[in-house]
């Protein structure tokens, strides 16, 4: 009786495995094809509008706003990628279950977390893959996008914001043993990729945060790892100013990285963020809005397999008990309720109220609790 028992075991086993693999296969095809739809949908009405901006702008044509429009094709793909997954698995569990194909399967033994372990892993891979390799292309492709957009349909000085404003910037002082460099600008200007301060005040701190000298400029400018002040004064602690004619002061900044403070999180690469927020939290910007996004980005695979458990616990109920139509309109509007706490958390985490992981997470979280609890009433309730 035990080799019967084994080799029954066995079969059992490899049906499951044969079903979830099918299931897997019929459910990231149907994904796949929602995310095309929805992402055409969404890049027609973005090209749409861009069309609407050009017509306002007689140097830029309708190829700028197709190309533009273009650009923004792997940006708009990972953020209607969860709503894709729950869309494409509501259709696809329901298409399963009302062939009965699902139902046979049930009744054969196999269990729901048996033949859903291959979509959910399909979708969980989804994610990683739109984290991993998708938001390096469209960090890129978005930070293009936004060049010929200012280039062609802005009239502003582009993402740094504080031209004509005033700076304040927090930075190592490299020629004071653990020191630091506080530096003040009440005059910013961006022009042709270099960057002109004026009415400067530096502070340099040793370890203790005790003063070691005050720098006074009328101007001066960021070059090659370096903040040039010309004209300078240094004032040392009971001593009287010192006209000093240049002061190269050590940085770690960039043009490039300075724009980027100012500029979307979205034109940064995930493998790029990390480093970029410890920068950020040296020079004394704020990285908040960076850390929200590398942790959304984080957080992807796993919304991406909570949308598929949502899918499958609002839209495997039998027909013959009702109520269907009902229980998918339930699913969808759970999706769109989850990318309501999504947003809401993430003001929320800019405002401060939150930590940026709590405010990524929160989304992915509540929509698992809230699949697993279904699909547990469905197999066992």
């Amino acid at each position: 009786m035990q080799p019967l028992a084994a080799q029954a075991f066995r079969n059992s086993m490899t049906i499951a495995f044969t079903l979830s693999r099918y299931i897997a296969r019929q459910f990231v095809l149907s994904v796949l094809v929602m995310l095309a739809s929805l992402t055409g949908m969404v890049c027609l009405f973005d090209f749409l509008d861009l069309l609407r901006r050009v017509s306002a702008h007689p140097n830029a044509g309708a190829s700028v706003a197709a190309e533009i429009a273009g650009l923004h094709l792997p940006y708009f793909t990972i953020i209607i990628l969860p709503f894709a997954t729950l869309l494409g698995g509501v259709f696809c569990f329901w298409r399963l279950t009302r062939s009965s194909e699902l139902v046979v399967a049930r009744a054969a033994g196999i269990s729901v977390w048996q033949f859903l372990t291959a979509p959910l892993t399909g979708a969980i891979l989804l994610g990683a893959l739109a984290t991993t390799v998708v938001s390096p292309l469209s960090s890129v492709m978005y930070s293009w996008a936004e060049k010929l957009d200012q280039h062609y349909l802005r009239s502003d000085d582009g993402p740094l914001s504080i031209s004509g404003g005033a700076l304040w910037l927090r930075q190592s002082d490299q020629t004071i043993p653990h020191g630091i460099a506080i530096l003040h600008a009440r005059g910013v200007q961006f022009h042709n990729t270099a960057l002109y301060i004026s009415n400067i005040s530096v502070l340099r701190l040793d370890q203790n945060n005790d003063l070691v000298s005050r720098i006074e400029a009328p101007t001066g400018h960021l070059d090659h790892g370096f903040w040039i002040l010309d004209k300078a004064s240094q004032v040392l602690p009971n001593e009287l100013p010192t006209y000093i004619d240049r002061i190269d002061l050590p940085t770690d900044l960039t043009v490039k990285r300075v724009q980027e403070s100012f500029a979307s999180p979205d034109t940064l690469s995930v493998w790029a963020l990390p480093g970029f927020i410890a920068l950020l939290d040296r020079s004394g910007f704020s990285s908040i809005r960076h850390r929200i996004h590398f942790q959304s980005l984080l957080a992807l695979p796993v919304l991406c397999g909570t949308m598929c458990l949502v899918a499958a616990g609002f839209s495997m109920r039998p027909s013959r008990h009702g109520g269907v139509a009902r229980m998918i309109g339930s699913g969808v509007a759970a999706g769109f309720l989850l990318f309501t706490v999504s947003k809401v958390a993430e003001q929320f985490g800019k405002s401060g109220v939150l930590p940026p992981v709590l405010a990524a997470w929160v989304p992915a979280i509540a929509g698992l609790c809230l699949a697993i609890a279904l699909l547990l009433h469905l197999e066992d309730g």
